[in-house]
């Protein structure tokens, strides 16, 4: 509202393919005058998107699937990651020698041609910018024989978010 002329945009992308992956302009948009969660928008030059079914069958607008991600700006992998670089970074069925990223990002195609953000396929959360697999903290606490169950979630608003361990002990505490 203090600067009606500026120009703003939404970049989406994560540092497995280039930050900026891809872009909203968000001055004017119905979502902001609405408050709902803004769109990641239309693919960066470079960078092509796609909306993937389980099978990986391209999705059509409307309907939901996994943001898989293209182009130059692609990592080759993770460092000493083998097994989860081969998950996440797969051979694209569309181009010859190109790969793909796999985001993880539950996303679809809206009628004007933005994507929209719906979610996470798994149990990725970001906490204060850093992204954290509760599944690897549970893991961790289940390895502990003094513990039978353990669920680790985020608490609290997002300034003041923190992670937390709810544990049941394997034997009852006297």
């Amino acid at each position: 509202a203090k600067y009606p002329h500026a120009r703003i945009y939404n970049h989406y992308g994560p540092t497995e393919a280039v930050v900026g992956s891809s872009w909203f302009e968000v001055s004017g948009s119905a979502e902001v005058r609405g408050g709902g969660m803004l769109p990641i928008g239309r693919a960066m030059e470079n960078t092509t998107l796609y909306v993937l079914d389980e099978q990986g069958g391209l999705q059509p607008p409307g309907v939901a699937g996994e943001l898989y991600i293209g182009g130059a700006g692609v990592a080759k992998g993770y460092v000493k990651r083998e097994a989860l670089t081969a998950e996440r970074f797969v051979a694209s069925p569309f181009e010859a020698a190109e790969r793909l990223y796999r985001t993880g990002d539950r996303v679809r195609w809206r009628n004007d041609g933005a994507l929209e953000f719906l979610g996470r396929l798994d149990d990725q959360v970001k906490l204060r910018g850093f992204r954290i697999e509760l599944g690897e903290i549970e893991s961790r606490l289940h390895a502990l024989p003094s513990l039978r169950e353990a669920v680790v979630m985020v608490r609290g608003e997002e300034s003041r978010a923190r992670l937390v361990a709810y544990v049941t002990p394997a034997s009852a505490v006297e």
